[in-house]
């Protein structure tokens, strides 16, 4: 990095490779297998009606199974599985992943009681910790730094593909076996479509995890600690970097942990909101707010790593902690008005100007913790992050609207009003918390040079 803050070219890439594409069809892979992820983890989303029926549950109990069920022990897991991530072979641990959480969203389907619900669940957070640290790690190997931002924002178009398809296909699965009605399993009994529709989408996982195993190869590690050539660091080492870059990092976790209230709160409660405030068919609702989260969301991811690639090259050391700040400062006013427009039409648009915005800074955090981070520590520190912000997010955001329905306004129909508070508040925060944190940004960028090697293709 030279001092002017713009990319050494001679330490950053070789200049006689070019096309990239056995890595971008790795990109393409792991695209597929978070897209995924989120299908199996936000399926749920649309059950809440049928699920509350046969159940006989709240709002609040519900959200449960949407984040916390989730969210623990994908916090809890994901630190020790990606300190093996950042030793031992990527690649396999993400299929090992895919399969756990494919066989965790099939067994949501078999359950018959909301512990049973609420264990599968917790399955399917302990697979999906598998993948984001190790698919960022991975992706640091492959791409030179020019490319890491359009990498890595390609890679994020995967939240908003899989959340507009799990929303979009899993509409069409939901109509489709709600027409066929309940079916009846050798050893299971009665299965009904809700359940059946779990049975549905987690069984494309299988076939995944082998066509990664078939197909990609364990990338060779690159900026590796100068004064270390071991494959792991101690947790002492771990701990010093945290320490030396704590205003950083907490900076950024703190923001993105607001940020993530905001953000799942909405992409939770969307559909269920469309239903209950307008009456939309809760099928209709998925397909079309899918959609939008598929199309503009992917846009919207892509574009915001190409932006961040575009502000580095222009000399902004701090690009990727300075967009996302103006985007969650954007986003503010946007989740305050989308939930109390007038009419089903024109909340479907501000849902769409909502799904692009949002999608814009999906790139920004990993991009921001991988270019300040040594390779042998790098899912760690992902991995922390995603331990405050998707305990943050996960948990806080589907909960904290559920709360506010059922506690403040006692009414199901003030869904709405329990969005707006929950979206301005904790997206203003997150805007703030990143803003003070560019300088801080900028220190820890400077004393990367001290580990940072030529980089090999």
């Amino acid at each position: 990095m030279t001092p002017s803050g713009k990319p050494n070219v001679a330490n950053d890439e070789e200049p006689t490779r070019k096309w990239y594409l056995y890595e971008w069809y790795v990109v393409f892979v792991l695209i597929l297998a978070a897209t995924l992820s989120f299908i199996d983890r936000q399926i749920i989303t649309l059950l809440v009606q049928p699920i509350r029926e046969d159940l006989g549950i709240s709002d609040t109990q519900i959200s449960l199974l949407m984040g916390a069920a989730f969210a623990i022990f994908y916090v809890i897991m994901g630190v020790p599985i990606a300190r093996l991530s950042d030793s031992l072979s990527r690649r396999k641990i993400i299929s090992a992943g895919i399969v756990l959480w494919s066989f965790a969203t099939i067994t949501c389907g078999l359950s018959k009681t909301y512990w049973q619900l609420f264990l599968a669940r917790v399955g399917v957070g302990v697979g999906e910790a598998t993948l984001v640290p190790a698919a960022y790690s991975m992706l640091s190997d492959l791409f030179p730094k020019r490319l890491l931002g359009r990498a890595i924002g390609a890679f994020a178009t995967a939240i908003f593909l899989g959340a507009g398809l799990s929303m979009l296909l899993g509409g069409y699965a939901f109509r489709y076996v709600s027409q066929i009605g309940e079916v009846v399993l050798p050893f299971f009994g009665v299965i009904k479509p809700w359940q059946m529709t779990f049975i549905v989408v987690g069984l494309p996982g299988f076939a995944l995890a082998l066509l990664i195993m078939l197909t990609v190869k364990e990338p060779a590690r690159h900026n590796m600690l100068a004064a270390d050539n071991r494959n792991a660091v101690s947790v002492r080492q771990l701990i010093s970097f945290l320490i030396v870059n704590r205003k950083t990092l907490a900076s950024i976790f703190s923001g993105y942990a607001f940020g993530g209230i905001a953000f799942y709160g909405f992409l939770f409660w969307v559909p269920e909101f469309l239903r209950r405030t307008y009456g939309m068919d809760i099928s209709t609702a998925g397909i079309i707010f899918g959609s939008q989260m598929a199309v503009l969301g992917t846009i919207g991811a892509f574009s915001g790593g190409w932006f961040c690639d575009w502000l580095t090259d222009k000399g902004y050391k701090d690009a990727p902690v300075r967009t996302a700040a103006i985007v969650f400062a954007v986003l503010a006013p946007i989740m305050l008005v989308t939930p109390l427009m007038p009419d089903a039409t024109q909340a479907l648009v501000m849902l769409g100007v909502l799904s692009f915005v949002m999608s814009l800074q999906q790139s920004l955090s990993p991009v921001a913790i991988q270019l300040i981070t040594p390779n042998q520590m790098r899912a760690q520190v992902t991995s922390l992050f995603f331990v405050v912000a998707s305990l943050s997010g996960i948990a806080l955001g589907a909960s904290s609207v559920a709360l506010i329905t059922d506690l403040v306004f006692a009414d199901d129909s003030s869904l709405r009003y329990s969005l707006s508070w929950i979206g301005v508040i904790a997206m203003s925060l997150g805007a703030l918390a990143l803003w003070m944190g560019r300088k801080h940004y900028c220190d820890s960028l400077d004393r990367s040079s001290a580990w940072e090697t030529t980089r090999l293709g």
